[in-house]
């Protein structure tokens, strides 16, 4: 099973709110997801990051691949290098 660190989109229209899940990547963008491991807010000034550093380390070692997003969320909340 291919694992993948994503986001979900939720918010109102022109207002969106991600949560950063680990999911199948055969599931849809707002399906099934396993775990929850932190949020993304754009729409804030400065935008807010938030994750379970214990989590997404761990789904990292596990071989989660995050999206190309999620890495940089990653970057600038300084989990991965």
């Amino acid at each position: 099973m291919a694992v993948k660190m994503r986001l979900k989109r939720l918010g109102q229209k022109k207002a969106p709110f991600y949560r950063v899940v680990v999911a199948d990547a055969r599931s849809p963008r707002d399906g099934r997801f396993i775990e929850e491991i932190g949020y993304y807010d754009p729409t804030k000034e400065p935008s807010v990051i938030k994750f379970d550093e214990e989590a997404a380390k761990k789904w990292i070692a596990n071989g989660a691949q995050p999206t190309d997003r999620v890495a940089v969320l990653l970057k600038t909340a300084g989990i991965l290098k």
